[in-house]
């Protein structure tokens, strides 16, 4: 039985890329030791580390005056980096159309309580359970902000930003770490963009931000480890970061770069997506929760059937037929498909199969 993985983070990784890491993974370029061992400090993960920058600024098509930074742990803890370096004496806006912009926001409310900042909510679609991105009038925003922070790609809830919003001239700060590499976006349109990258990067612990120079802040912040100058000025080298991550990143730069870069991964992943929604669209047993087309996110689909009972008895059956981690988030209910980018064709078109399959059973 083929098993697909269609969890919404850790994520699948490319079938190639696991077997390269696998191949070196005892021995890496004739050193004697895995890569997991390697120093920080040899040569040897010097190279890594400048590849994978130097790779991900050609598939992201990064100006030379963004810094890229490789950092510990999850994109969670942007949360309160970002108010930290950017906005300290100053003001910040969020936009909050899912759950993770709402932790965004409610981190940042949090931490104002400590330093001098103001967080700002600038529009919510909490009261209609994030089933849309809300919209704001850009006059509201004060053009001396230090940002505005908003999420491409809302992972629970299956929305997406892609056409950027006008923010006053106010930097935008961009949670993208559900559709990194999956869409393609110009970098010279944000401020700074970071991204977790158990979805479409690699194995989780390691944390991509990408930050325009003028942003990197000119005073010390709290932590050192916090710092993102600190941080930019040791080549994401300050202390010890999660070396075999980023080895992995890597690798899976390497992987979408042979594949012919993010347009061709958003074409992939737009084919997948387009399959899945247009069957959604054609039953009257399944529904999408996402209230307006050109709002869908090509990553993370959710939908339902009929009932929570029929939900439940779906992704029991699904999870036995070898389509794991399909089950909707509990703010959401119902089912999510996550196509990442290493997600395969053929795992869509053999999901519809079964769902088809269910509905002319349980119609």
């Amino acid at each position: 039985m083929t098993i697909y993985n269609f969890s919404a983070g850790p994520a699948v990784l490319p079938k190639e890329v696991l077997k390269k890491a696998q191949a070196e993974f005892l021995d890496y370029a004739q050193s004697g030791m895995s890569v997991m061992e390697l120093s920080h400090r040899s040569k040897e993960f010097d190279d890594i580390i400048k590849e994978a920058e130097s790779l991900l600024r050609e598939l992201m098509d990064i100006p030379d005056n963004y810094r890229v930074l490789f950092l510990q742990g999850g994109a969670s803890t942007q949360f309160s980096m970002i108010p930290l370096n950017l906005a300290q004496g100053g003001k910040a806006y969020y936009l909050v159309a899912g759950s993770w912009g709402k932790k965004a926001y409610t981190e940042a409310v949090k931490l104002s309580k400590f330093i001098p900042f103001e967080p700002i909510l600038l529009a919510s679609s909490e009261d209609l359970n994030y089933t849309e991105i809300p919209s704001f009038d850009e006059k509201k925003i004060d053009p001396q902000a230090a940002y505005v922070h908003l999420t491409t790609n809302n992972t629970i809830e299956g929305t997406a930003i892609y056409d950027l919003p006008a923010t006053n001239g106010v930097p935008i700060v961009a949670d993208m770490s559900s559709n990194i590499l999956a869409a393609q976006y110009r970098v010279e349109d944000f401020g700074l963009i970071y991204a977790g990258a158990q979805k479409n990067i690699g194995p989780a612990g390691v944390t991509v931000v990408i930050i325009r120079e003028d942003l990197l802040n000119e005073e010390p912040v709290l932590s050192s480890m916090l710092d993102y100058r600190i941080q930019a000025d040791n080549d994401s080298l300050y202390n010890t970061p999660p070396t075999f991550a980023i080895y992995m990143a890597k690798l899976v730069f390497e992987w979408v770069k042979e594949l012919g870069g993010v347009a061709e991964m958003e074409k992939r992943n737009r084919e997948k997506s387009g399959l899945l929604y247009d069957f959604i669209e054609q039953s009257d047993f399944y529904r999408s929760p996402v209230r307006y087309k050109e709002q869908r996110s090509v990553a993370n689909i959710p939908f339902v059937s009929p009932s929570p009972e029929l939900d439940a008895k779906f992704n029991k059956e699904a999870a036995a037929a070898g389509f794991r981690n399909i089950k909707g988030h509990r703010s959401v209910g119902g089912m999510r498909a996550s196509l990442y980018n290493a997600f395969p064709l053929q795992g869509v078109k053999d999901l519809i199969a079964f769902m088809q399959k269910f509905e002319e059973e349980n119609s």
